[in-house]
């Protein structure tokens, strides 16, 4: 199935390319693309930048498992050009990482920080936070081991329990129970004062990075700009309109090896909802929305967007306007999602 995979990939990002350009970054993830043996990885990595060629200085990010970075795979992502490597870190500890369902340990991790190190410009971690039974230590533990690699970025994610996935089905049977919301908070707080002592700039509500390391490939999300996207499950916004692919693999490599469009999902916003959307992902920065800029890009004013609440929100001390920007205050990002639901009663 991995050939199939390649070849339809291949065939839908030439589709999509009639309307490319020049990009300033590529992202290879929503997935592990490094499971892929060297050979079809070598496959892989060229096909995205043909269709969609990376301007000077652009960011060129992978997704990997540090129990697949070896010295051959790290050969092929330096041979195609990738910048920036994210590794789906997520504890430091081998009991949490079980837990976790990972199959690799803290060794393997230092280990591919090392590898990557030899030709990524930047080297992310991704954590995991609010395991079953995780203490304040146990916590304290993963955040001081990941400093220690000095990585140029962090990403730390609360453990969701989502329908339909394994973790939720665990926790139905009673083997998993979460953890307390007044823990899960004291944890996210330790991650913000801990890795600002480290250096890495909060600069949104989940992601740390050293001056200059931002993950430029989120950042057009959180700008609400366009983006192309291929591949099962998908999602690509382009010209006003997002598409979702069909999340299945063998739906999506039927559809397009027959020539038939791989999109289950299609909408356009109406210019009203398009704004409100954008305001929701841009007070997901740190640094929030200039309400000014906000105006004449979307033609609403933030003020005709959310009316009393607003208000409301500013006076519960969750949002705060200084200097003609609006942003989440830090008991704002703990209740972010309390916040953005607000928006969407709208």
């Amino acid at each position: 199935m991995t050939e199939q995979f390649l070849t339809a990939l291949d065939r839908e990002l030439a589709a999509q390319s009639e309307t490319a350009r020049p990009v300033t970054t590529l992202f290879i993830g929503g997935g592990t693309p490094t499971h892929l043996p060297p050979p079809q990885l070598a496959r892989l990595l060229p096909i995205a930048r043909r269709f969609f060629p990376l301007a000077d200085s652009g960011e060129f990010s992978i997704e990997a498992n540090p129990a697949d970075m070896n010295e051959e795979r790290a050969a092929v992502l330096a041979e195609f050009g990738v910048t920036r490597v994210s590794l789906g870190t997520q504890s430091f500890s081998d009991r949490k990482l079980k837990v976790l369902e990972r199959d690799h340990d803290a060794a393997q991790v230092a280990r591919a920080v090392e590898l990557s190190r030899q030709f990524a410009k930047s080297v992310s971690l991704d954590l995991i936070f609010a395991a079953p039974d995780e203490t304040l230590a146990d916590w304290e533990y993963d955040l001081a081991a990941a400093i220690a690699l000095q990585p140029d970025h962090v990403s730390t994610y609360g453990l969701t329990f989502e329908r339909g996935t394994a973790f939720w089905s665990r926790r139905m049977k009673g083997e998993l129970v979460e953890l307390p919301d007044e823990r899960q908070r004291e944890m996210y707080l330790l991650a913000i004062d801990r890795l600002a002592a480290a250096g890495l700039e909060h600069y949104e509500i989940s992601n740390f990075a050293r001056p200059g390391r931002r993950c430029r490939h989120n950042e057009v999300y959180w700008s609400a700009d366009e983006y192309f996207a291929a591949g099962p499950g998908a999602a690509r916004y382009v010209a006003g309109s997002r598409e979702t692919n069909h999340r299945s693999t063998t739906t999506w490599i039927n559809r397009v090896l027959s020539g038939q469009s791989p999109v289950a999902e299609s909408e356009v916003l109406p210019p009203k909802d398009k704004a409100r959307e954008a305001l929701m992902l841009g007070l997901r920065r740190t640094s929030g929305v200039d309400c000014a800029a906000f105006a004449g890009r979307f033609g609403y004013s933030i003020e005709s967007l959310l009316g009393p609440a607003l208000t409301k929100l500013l006076e519960l001390g969750l949002l705060k306007r200084e200097n003609d920007a609006l942003r989440l205050t830090r008991d704002g990002l703990l209740l972010s999602d309390a916040v953005f639901a607000e928006f969407l009663r709208r």
